[in-house]
């Protein structure tokens, strides 16, 4: 659900003072009732009209941040019938995920039906930076932090860390912060394995400037676009 306002900003790049304007003016209505108030709430199932002509759900441009909980697939789709992130948002519009987080990984994804923002979050010559807490086993020696650092040649293709840092040490593992800008598939965990540091656990934190927050796993928020480059 959205404010009336922010709908119509969405559906017919109407600015505020406008959108406002339409509503005040009759010109709104809403399941065929007059609209009201600018803060009225409408969903995907509600039919916005102006002056009479339906404004299409379709061209809304929608931005949702999910904190993907472990054991659920990126993928619109899984053969295997395992869970699907996308099942975790009640929303009626065609969504997809901007870049993958594998089955096991958790935290923070980007669904929505803006091509034009997923071209510039996934492209490396846009450098937005996702940002991973990642947990080792082992703590990594200089030499490590430095070969992801200056890239590794891993099957024939170059992975490579924007930064690394150490955030918590324990006994047996240890977690650091990882910076790239680049979604190879598997990328971190296959630094890990190669440097005989596995990754017991990972959790992406950030997407250009949309940080995770307090979102719980599982849990989703509407974002702007703006949030996030």
């Amino acid at each position: 659900m959205e404010s009336l306002v922010k709908f119509l900003a969405r559906a017919g790049s109407f600015p505020r003072r406008q959108a406002e304007a339409l509503i005040r003016e009759g010109r709104i209505r809403v399941n065929e009732a007059p609209a009201l108030s600018p803060s009225l709430q409408v969903g995907p199932r509600d039919r916005v009209l102006l002056d009479g002509r339906p404004l299409s759900a379709e061209n809304i441009k929608v931005y949702i941040a999910l904190n993907k909980p472990d054991g659920y697939m990126s993928d619109l789709r899984d053969v295997r019938g395992r869970k699907l992130a996308r099942d975790l948002i009640k929303h009626d519009l065609r969504l997809f995920p901007v870049g993958r987080l594998d089955y096991h990984s958790e935290g923070l994804m980007i669904f929505t039906n803006d091509g034009d923002l997923a071209n510039e979050v996934m492209h490396p010559r846009y450098n937005v930076t996702k940002e991973y807490l990642v947990k080792f086993k082992g703590l990594l020696t200089a030499e490590a932090v430095t070969r992801m650092k200056k890239g590794m040649l891993i099957e024939g293709e170059l992975y490579q860390a924007e930064a690394v840092r150490l955030v918590r040490k324990a006994p047996a593992n240890v977690w650091y912060s990882i910076i790239v800008n680049e979604g190879k598939n598997r990328m971190i965990r296959k630094m890990g394995a190669a440097l005989g540091h596995p990754v017991l656990r990972l959790r992406r934190i950030r997407i250009g400037k949309l940080h995770l927050g307090d979102l719980n796993p599982g849990e989703y928020r509407h974002i702007e676009k703006n949030e996030i480059i």
